[in-house]
């Protein structure tokens, strides 16, 4: 027996994938892939990107980037501006 909740499920993951099935790669910059900076600028501005993307066609994280490093430095902003893990471990 199929669990009611399982079609409204499948029909979300369906519906995923058929988005991503149009998803295209925006043109390479000159200056070359954004590297740790830009991975700490967009980090630390990832609410406000969250909320331009949502009524723009603006893009949270850069791709294609540098690799290692951006992930890096975005990892780095996200945590700074949106408090770290130890601003909830303190009892």
């Amino acid at each position: 027996m199929v669990h009611r909740h399982f079609w409204p499920f499948l029909a979300i993951i369906a519906g995923a994938v058929l988005l991503q099935s149009c998803a295209t790669q925006p043109p390479a910059v000159a200056a070359g892939p954004p590297g740790f900076l830009f991975g700490l600028l967009h980090g630390f501005l990832i609410l406000f990107s969250f909320v331009a993307s949502l009524f723009t066609d603006y893009r949270i994280y850069a791709f294609p980037n540098s690799g290692g490093w951006y992930d890096f430095g975005f990892l780095l902003g996200a945590m700074s501006f949106l408090g770290g893990g130890g601003a909830s471990a303190r009892r």
